[in-house]
């Protein structure tokens, strides 16, 4: 296959921006220079970066259930989530596939939909009907009594990339104010009052019985088939310090300075969402994203539910916080590629890497994406 050549483009480098080239070769990026050539596609000053990682996305939920009662197909909604990814500079996914979640008006359907979704997206990987790589990461609510059971068969699965250890019960975790906690269900799925309390109440009684037990035998699987584990809304330094002790690598959206600072400086790898940072703040009354970030403490950008908020992100932290677009683009890069153990394949431009990248320009307004690439393919 001929070599690609891409010049004039600010090339977002692991240690420097610089405007250059970049060529590309069989899929692999084979050489990297300053300066502008006289051949090859001229880029007109225009930003080439890797392809995004997405560490932590439900869009495949939302577009499976875009309404309250309403369930599009499954391939079809595969499909329209792979979209909505590519076209946002996303190349490579951990979808985020809930297990044991539920709410109070749909537990069975929520509860038993995991395995379709997750065939489906190892099918339409399979099969090729995606732009984006995907993989999984299995959310894992441990109040659920049937958890471990579902969890297990799928610790050889080819596409497992991370298991995230969850806690929703009110009054803890994400959800320390109940009233965010009626407020979240009632206001997203409709839920009334009276329902509530007893929703609460059943939700208590399962984490009483179930958690712990969940916990040590999802920690022991993580262990011995060495799955990438994360905790989940870490809000105390002790939640941390039981991460650590578990080996954890990924602390998810920690709720409070305290959690984050104890996770960064232990090593975990701290990641925040995106919408947060877009929105100037969490919609669950918990700690700023861009505090944390002005801080240091924060390591991966997450888009969580809103994948276009991820470039985004990047480059209003950049301008807020004052920090180079290079150091900043390694949040949604090659930090999420080092927590899932991808780091030598994808995640920064270097030679000898896949040549995912995307072309971006900026208006000082909305980050435009121009073009998407995968190995050296422009699929978007």
């Amino acid at each position: 296959m001929q070599e690609k050549i891409y010049t004039n483009y600010r090339l977002l480098l692991p240690n420097e921006e610089i405007l250059g080239t970049i060529a590309i070769k069989d899929g692999i990026i084979t050489d990297i220079q300053g300066g502008v050539v006289s051949q090859g596609k001229n880029g007109d000053g225009n930003y080439l970066l890797p392809g995004l990682i997405e560490l932590h996305t439900d869009n495949l939920e939302k577009c499976i259930s875009p309404r309250p009662k309403v369930r599009f197909p499954l391939e079809l909604a595969a499909v329209n989530h792979d979209k909505d990814l590519i076209s946002s500079g996303i190349t490579t996914v951990c979808d985020a596939i809930a297990i044991g979640d539920v709410t109070p008006k749909d537990d069975s359907l929520r509860i038993n939909h995991y395995a379709a979704m997750i065939d489906t997206v190892a099918e339409g990987q399979a099969a090729g009907r995606f732009s984006t790589d995907h993989l999984l990461h299995l959310r894992c609510e441990l109040g659920y009594e049937h958890l471990y059971e579902i969890i297990e068969p799928y610790a050889e699965h080819p596409l497992l990339a991370m298991i995230s250890l969850m806690d929703h019960t009110p009054g803890q975790r994400q959800f320390v104010k109940i009233h965010k906690y009626k407020e979240y269900y009632i206001g997203k799925h409709g839920v009334s009052e009276a329902k509530m309390d007893e929703f609460i109440a059943t939700r208590l009684d399962n984490q009483h019985k179930h958690a712990v037990e969940n916990r040590l035998a999802l920690v022991e699987l993580s262990q011995k088939k060495n799955i990438s584990l994360a905790s989940h809304d870490d809000a105390t330094v002790d939640h941390v310090r039981e991460a650590i002790s578990e080996g954890v690598v990924l602390a998810e959206f920690p709720t409070t300075f305290d959690a984050a600072k104890e996770a960064h400086n232990n090593g975990l790898l701290v990641l925040m969402g995106a919408p947060n940072v877009v929105l100037g703040g969490s919609h669950s009354g918990n700690v700023s994203a861009m505090e944390l970030v002005e801080l240091d403490l924060v390591d991966i950008i997450s888009s969580d539910y809103v994948p276009r908020s991820l470039l985004h992100s990047a480059f209003i932290i950049s301008r807020t916080a004052n920090k180079a677009l290079y150091e900043v683009i390694k949040y949604i890069t090659l930090n999420p590629a080092k927590a899932i153990n991808l780091d030598n394949q994808i995640g920064s431009l270097e030679v000898g890497k896949k040549a995912d990248f995307i072309t971006v320009h900026n208006d000082d307004v909305v980050p435009m994406i121009r073009s998407v690439y995968k190995q050296g393919d422009r699929v978007a």
